[in-house]
C-alpha cells in the first residue's frame, strides 16, 4: 500500500509511475504463471484462481448491480471509522495529557485491545438490536485502537521533548497554550499515522463484520463465495476490499498532510 500512500494520483513523476506499473505487471504476471504451472512446493497454487478467472468473476459481479454491495460496505466502514477516529483522537489526547485519565482508562482498554474482531461477533449479536449496528461496531473496533494508541504516543512523545516545552514556557506559554500550540501540532504526525492505519484496519475487519450481514456487502460476497466453494469471487472480493482500503487510506493520508505543510518527506533515490 505504501506506493499508494507516498504520492497520490497525478503526483508521481513519470519514472515512478513506470516503476509502479512494472511492479503490478510482475505481481499479476507471476500470479498467472504460478497458477498456469500448478506450482506446488511450499505454496499450492493448483486450486488458486488465476487473474483471468478473477477478472471473469469481476465482470459477472459488475453486471449484477454491484453498487448495492459496494455502497453498503463503504457506509459501514465510514461510519465505524468516523466514530472510531473521533473517540480515538479525543480519548488519546486526554490520556496522553492527563495522568489520572490514563490510570482510569488504560487498564481496561489494554485488556480489550488484543481481542480480535472475529471474537466480537457473538457479543455484537447480543449487544445490538440489528446486524447493521453490529457490523458498524466491529469496523469501529478495527479503527479505534490504532488511532487511540498512535495519538497517545504522539502526545507523550511531544511532552518528552523538553526543548519544545521549555521554549514555550520561556515565551510565557500557559498550560493551555502549551497544549494548543505545541502538543497538538507536535502530535499531528503520529495522529495522522494512526488515522491512516485505522482506516486500513476498518476495511480489514469488514469481512468479519459482514459475516453478520443478511444479504449485502463486499465482505458478505467474499464469505458467501467461500461457503459455496466458488473461489474466484473470493479473490475478487479481497482485491476489491484492498483497492477501496488503499484509496481510503490515501485520502486520509493526504488530508492529514494538508494540515501539516511544514512536514516534508524526501526519500533517497539510488
Amino acid at each position: 500500500m505504501n506506493w499508494f500512500l507516498s504520492g497520490g494520483i497525478g503526483g508521481f513523476s513519470s519514472q515512478r509511475s513506470i516503476r509502479q506499473l512494472i511492479s503490478l505487471v510482475i505481481f499479476f504476471g507471476g500470479w498467472q504463471l504460478l497458477c498456469a504451472l500448478n506450482f506446488n512446493l511450499l505454496i499450492n497454487f493448483q486450486f488458486v484462481p488465476s487473474p483471468i478467472e478473477v477478472f471473469q468473476a469481476t465482470v459477472i459481479f459488475l453486471s449484477r448491480n454491484p453498487g448495492v454491495h459496494i455502497w453498503a460496505s463503504i457506509l459501514r466502514v465510514m461510519l465505524g471509522y468516523v466514530i472510531g477516529a473521533c473517540l480515538g483522537v479525543v480519548l488519546g489526547v486526554l490520556i496522553g495529557w492527563f495522568e489520572k485519565v490514563e490510570d482510569l482508562t488504560m487498564p481496561a482498554l489494554e485488556l480489550l485491545r488484543p481481542i480480535p474482531a472475529v471474537a466480537w461477533i457473538p457479543l455484537a449479536i447480543l449487544m445490538f438490536p440489528n446486524a447493521e449496528s453490529g457490523m458498524v461496531y466491529i469496523t469501529f473496533i478495527g479503527a479505534f485502537f490504532p488511532i487511540l494508541i498512535s495519538t497517545i504516543k504522539g502526545v507523550e512523545s511531544t511532552l518528552s521533548d523538553m526543548v519544545l516545552i521549555r521554549v514555550g514556557q520561556c515565551l510565557g506559554a500557559k498550560p493551555w497554550h502549551t497544549f494548543k500550540d505545541i502538543v497538538i501540532p507536535g502530535s499531528l504526525p503520529s495522529i495522522a499515522s494512526g488515522l491512516t492505519i485505522g482506516m486500513g484496519n476498518a476495511w480489514f475487519c469488514l469481512v468479519t463484520a459482514e459475516i453478520l450481514a443478511g444479504r449485502y456487502g463486499v465482505g458478505y460476497i467474499t464469505w458467501e463465495s467461500y461457503v459455496t466453494s466458488n473461489y474466484p469471487p473470493i479473490v475478487m472480493g479481497m482485491l476489491l476490499i484492498g483497492g477501496m482500503g488503499a484509496f481510503s487510506s490515501w485520502a486520509v493520508s493526504h488530508a492529514m498532510n494538508a494540515l501539516m505543510p511544514w512536514r516534508v518527506i524526501k526519500k533517497q533515490d539510488f
